[in-house]
């Protein structure tokens, strides 16, 4: 009875211990592959691939977890050798991607060079390269070294019984699925909304103390025990020191990879915000811009002319603008712009409350005079009391408008590029009939479109998903916003008359804006020779295709600059 006791008691603990490191386990693989995505831009094939290499390289440790001779000594040493590389990997990826990028710089400023002869290339690619796939490195890595957990912990409960166990590895495996099965729930629910450097620390330091107490219970049985405990200690150290001190390190090191003084770090459980300023002697106030996960959204410069172009065409093109619809469009610039036509109600859908906090009114992290900038930006959009602001799924909110009978004269989107899946289903044939739905019948909607020149036939497949949606009349036009080079927006609506026609009637704009012409708007719809040449070819983008997430994929991956979050 005694021996079967001892034996149960076994079993809680290294089943027990069993589950938490699959936990910590999985929170590794999402949190690289996060982090992963931030810094290489593309993010859903960056997160695929980073997931492929570390379940690949768990493989190889299982393989090699066979050399390993002593299980319980092994595992000891194990367990803090992946603490160690989880409470730092966040910090050395930070620093040997910011390094590599301001290196150039610094050596041109060494050797006095001019701006023209920065140095570029050879070693300095290498370098680059190497910094720029670091988190791959240390996927690759904690994918190895947890791979090896499954088989000694197999052959250390082996020992313990002192016999070959027939359910062994089902016992282990099942302790493994549910472990990770709650790493996944704590990801989604907690360790997203952390900045990136404290969820490491965490996750390491739950990961360390499983470890300590598996040497506490097997102090005996393991090799070194005195020297196991001063090095768990030492990495107890570390992470309470990268706990106070790492998201300063990680925000220091990431500013160095903008142009501008970063005046403002965020994060949301979606997104993260950056805002960087620039002081120019000709402007009265600063220049601000602001990213969300490294890809810039808007310049204070230049916003204007995207947004006067996003919003004037649509509200001229409508015979009314009493009712709008917003979707996306969180910073409230947009917004901004439709209060000028006097509408009786905008609604606006946007999944990001803490976006449209941090743009208006309401209490955040960020300072009282950078608050008052932003709300400058949006002329206090989100305090009319005639903005009603929604926070959820445009996917799934638009249906709840369609069930309560809701009719808009302007529906414009404001949505970020198709560079996500979860975003590619909001340009889809699908989602553009629930629009079409929602327009009043001499109504008019747009759609930001990406860039017309550096991703043609994605532009032009947000086109034909629009016409195949059910709208009569489709037209595309495009201006150039020095920020972000050439961009582009499609128009649609239910009436006979093109919306370029219907613009061409108007005299002057309705209201005046400080860039936007009439010619100027008109002009707007016109294209380079052949730019259609080949729009029979390109495919409408239907719902779970991800026609258009692919399109976008390809002609952007080469142009993504390098920012750190």
């Amino acid at each position: 009875m005694t021996s079967s006791r001892k034996l149960l008691g076994h079993d809680v603990v290294l089943i027990g211990i069993m589950a938490i490191l699959a936990a910590c386990g999985l929170i590794y693989e999402y949190l690289l592959s996060h982090y992963a995505g931030r810094i290489l831009g593309v993010v859903e094939s960056t997160i695929y691939a980073m997931i492929g290499l570390m379940i690949v390289s768990m493989g190889v440790g299982s393989f090699a977890a066979k050399l390993l001779k002593d299980p319980f000594t092994s595992f000891a040493w194990l367990e803090a050798l992946i603490a160690l590389v989880g409470v730092t990997c966040i910090l050395i990826i930070a620093l040997a991607v910011s390094a590599s990028a301001i290196l150039p710089d610094v050596i041109a400023e060494v050797f006095n060079l001019p701006p023209d002869l920065v140095p570029s290339g050879g070693m300095l690619i290498t370098l680059h390269n190497i910094a720029f796939f670091s988190p791959y490195i240390f996927g690759a890595l904690i994918g190895f070294l947890i791979g090896m957990e499954i088989p000694l912990i197999a052959r250390v409960r082996e020992a313990v019984y002192g016999e070959h166990l027939e359910h062994n590895t089902g016992t282990i495996y099942g302790a493994d699925y549910i472990g990770a099965g709650v790493g996944a729930a704590i990801w989604v629910l907690v360790m997203l909304s952390l900045e990136i450097s404290k969820a490491a620390v965490f996750t390491a330091i739950v990961n360390l103390l499983a470890g300590l107490a598996f040497l506490f219970f097997y102090r005996d049985k393991i090799k070194f025990p005195k020297l196991l405990l001063l090095l768990h200690l030492l990495i107890l150290i570390i992470a309470g020191f990268v706990l106070q001190y790492g998201e300063n390190w990680v925000s220091k090191m990431t500013n160095l990879l903008f142009q501008d003084e970063v005046v403002f770090h965020g994060s949301s459980h979606y997104q993260h915000f950056t805002i960087t300023e620039r002081e120019v002697i000709e402007r009265e106030d600063p220049i601000l811009n602001f990213y969300i996960n490294g890809r810039l959204q808007f310049s204070s410069q230049d916003e204007h002319i995207y947004h006067g172009m996003l919003v004037y065409p649509a509200m001229m093109a409508a015979t009314s603008h009493d009712r709008v619809l917003i979707i996306g469009g969180g910073d409230g610039l947009a917004v901004r712009d439709v209060l000028t036509f006097s509408p009786s109600t905008v609604k606006l859908i946007d999944l990001d409350a803490d976006l449209v906090k941090l743009f208006s009114e309401q209490a955040g992290d960020v300072s009282a005079d950078y608050k008052q900038q932003l709300v400058n930006l949006n002329n206090y959009a989100f305090s009319d009391p005639r903005v009603d602001v929604v926070s959820g799924d445009a996917f799934i909110e638009v249906d709840k408008l369609l069930a309560a009978g809701e009719l808009y004269d302007v529906i414009i989107v404001d949505l970020p590029d198709p560079s996500h899946p979860d975003l590619n289903r909001l340009y889809s044939d699908f989602f553009y009939q629930k629009l079409a739905l929602l327009l009043g019948s001499n109504g008019a909607m747009v759609t930001q479109s990406t860039s017309p020149y550096h991703a043609r036939q994605a532009f032009i497949s947000i086109g034909k998903t629009i016409e195949a949606a059910g709208f009569r009349q489709v037209q595309q036009y495009r201006q150039n916003i020095p920020t972000f080079g050439e961009w582009g927006w499609t128009i649609a609506t239910k009436q006979d008359v093109p919306p370029r026609l219907r613009l061409a009637s108007f005299e002057q704009l309705p209201v005046a804006h400080k860039w936007l012409s009439r010619d100027l708007l008109i002009a707007a719809f016109e294209f380079p020779a052949n730019f259609y040449r080949d729009k029979d070819a390109i495919k409408v983008n239907k719902l779970g295709s991800q026609t258009v997430f692919r399109y976008h994929d390809k002609a952007w991956r080469g142009d993504l600059g390098l920012y750190l979050d």
